[in-house]
């Protein structure tokens, strides 16, 4: 059978009889502290691919923050620019170093979806990245070493119960892939498709537009979305994703779901949320949440709006749509990402509607040259990849 590992539980607390079997010999993770579950380990194992594939192709620390078998947020280590500090409630004069910025923009890509999240990152874990990590709500990391004094600090987490694993970053998994379902075994080629800027060559617009950034956008999202549950999308912008939408049965579900959180990111540095009057007392966690409702105030209930309200201690901000249009411009970078292709042109609407000038997905659509029209109304940049990265 091989080397087996008990887990806390399985997928929940009730199915008690849950364990990991390796038929390598040992595993190739050790467990540095707590006890993990099934769903942490499916967490950890899939967001430690997603971080070593972005620093393979980029060259730069990564992170990632999962949930659900699902990044919330992905990014590399671009230093965090003043409105990234703002919205993530760090002070002004706080610089961290390329591994912890990589953390905070992943999970700040997202903060309300990666709260109780797993984190992967792609470097050995250094004090000052804990230090960071030690601030937020999160079950556990897994990454490729610690210094002492991370490990301690991350150690003391949750009464000493979060979730340390160490994975050896030379692991490559042999032959091909299995799983099982209602008595069934499936197996597979792995997905070992290999992603960086050489897919981004068919571009099929009248633009031909497709800058460097631009480029590495596209590259955090398409990595990200080979470990995304499909069907999915994704907004990138300044080497991290900005919104992802996974798991719907429609593209355009995942196209609206992914936009709202493109929108919620690019709002949340607005001046108006970042310089928010706060009451006293009121957590980061909370402040996250608060600002939020703030963005989806007209979608609240009288007594969400009262509670929310007592959040601050002056009026509760809020932002015009005209002021949100206006906002939503600067944001020159926004590339649009799709893991299998674009059937009809709503997507795009869409994807325009909150700026986005660059399109990446496989094509192979019947109605492809609607969509290609589409994009040339707008002005974009579309590029068709022949890559399709379906993930269940």
């Amino acid at each position: 059978m091989g080397t087996e590992r008990p887990l806390k539980y399985g997928i929940n607390p009730h199915q008690r009889e849950a364990r990991l079997i390796f038929s390598g010999g040992e595993f190739p993770f050790a467990v540095k502290n707590g006890e993990p579950g099934y769903i942490n380990m499916m967490d950890a194992l899939n967001a430690w691919q997603l971080v070593k594939e972005l620093k393979a192709s980029l060259g730069q620390p990564a992170a990632a923050s999962f949930k659900h078998v699902s990044p919330a947020g992905a990014a590399i280590g671009k230093p965090l620019s003043a409105e990234d500090k703002a919205a993530l409630f760090l002070p002004p004069d706080v610089n961290p170093g390329p591994l912890a910025s990589a953390l905070l923009r992943a999970r700040g890509a997202d903060p309300v979806s990666s709260f109780g999240d797993f984190i992967a990152v792609s470097d050995p874990v250094d004090a000052e990245t804990a230090g960071f990590l030690a601030k937020e709500v999160s079950d556990g990391i897994i990454a490729p070493g610690y210094d002492d004094e991370a490990l301690r600090i991350l150690s003391a987490k949750k009464q000493g119960r979060y979730v340390v694993l160490q994975i050896d970053p030379a692991y490559e998994p042999e032959g091909p892939e299995r799983r099982e379902i209602f008595g069934i075994t499936f197996e597979q080629r792995r997905n070992d498709a290999v992603i960086g800027p050489a897919l981004l060559r068919n571009i099929v617009t009248r633009s031909k537009e497709l800058p460097q950034e631009v480029i590495e956008n596209a590259v955090v999202a398409l990595i990200a979305l080979k470990y995304t549950q499909s069907n999915s999308v994704a907004f990138a912008s300044q080497g991290q994703a900005i919104g992802i939408g996974a798991g719907q049965q429609s593209r355009i579900h995942c196209t609206r779901i992914a936009a709202d959180k493109a929108e919620t990111w690019m709002l949340r540095r607005h001046p108006v949320m970042t310089g928010a009057p706060f009451a006293d007392g009121v957590t980061r966690t909370e402040k996250y949440n608060a600002i939020d409702q703030c963005i989806h105030f007209d979608q609240l209930t009288e007594p969400e709006k009262r509670e929310l309200a007592a959040r601050f201690s002056g009026k509760v901000p809020r932002v015009s749509t005209a002021d949100r249009t206006a906002w939503f411009a600067r944001f020159r970078d926004i590339v649009y990402v799709s893991d299998a292709f674009i059937p009809f042109r709503d997507n795009i609407d869409r994807a325009a509607a909150l700026g986005a000038r660059y399109v990446v997905q496989p094509g192979g659509s019947l109605r492809d040259e609607d969509v290609i029209e589409a994009a040339n109304e707008y002005g974009m940049t579309m590029v068709f990849t022949g890559l399709r990265l379906f993930t269940h």
